[in-house]
């Protein structure tokens, strides 16, 4: 079986595709079902998230193109700047993969978080489009922007901090009496 492990740098022009979900996207080690019907092994960094447009560099040569599929998601919109802000806060809170815009918020569709932003003033309504939320501020990986935004670099950002680092950073932190 074909296997991918890095992604593909320069210019190099895909041969093949593969279309993932979010939730495919940031996973680093599965099964890929390629769009001509083959597969391929995907073993790439741990913490790696694909976006729309990231090509994939096959240990055969062979460049592959990531799509993001189209899944159901929520819109929450508001043309208030501070209950946008409110509902972002609240949303990340509950540690959920936003996608920002302006005037509105893109997440997985789920009922529970309709209602609060809903009880927070937004409208809310259910689409079917790809996914690409915002990465976060420790985020790893591949360094990607979040869409549509397009002119990012695959090289780690030595300003993020690794994982550890970060958990050994809030263990070490004093505590308040």
């Amino acid at each position: 079986m074909r296997q991918v492990t890095a992604l593909c740098s320069g210019d190099a022009a895909a041969t093949l595709a593969v279309t993932l979900t979010f939730d495919q996207r940031r996973k680093s080690r599965q099964r890929l079902q390629l769009e001509d019907g083959s597969e391929a092994a995907l073993v790439l960094p741990r913490g790696t998230v694909l976006a729309e447009g990231d090509r994939l560099l096959a240990d055969d040569g062979v460049v592959i193109a990531v799509h993001a599929a189209a899944e159901s998601l929520s819109v929450a919109r508001t043309v208030d700047p501070l209950l946008l802000l409110r509902a972002a806060y609240h949303l990340g809170n509950r540690h959920v993969p936003l996608q920002v815009a302006v005037e509105e918020l893109r997440y997985q569709h789920d009922h529970v978080l309709d209602n609060l932003a809903q009880a927070l003033g937004l409208t809310v309504e259910m689409v079917t489009a790809p996914f690409s939320p915002e990465g976060g501020a420790y985020a790893q990986g591949s360094g990607h922007e979040p869409a549509p935004a397009r002119g990012h670099s695959h090289a780690h950002d030595s300003g993020h901090r690794h994982d550890h680092e970060i958990a050994h950073a809030h263990r070490d932190r004093p505590r308040r009496p």
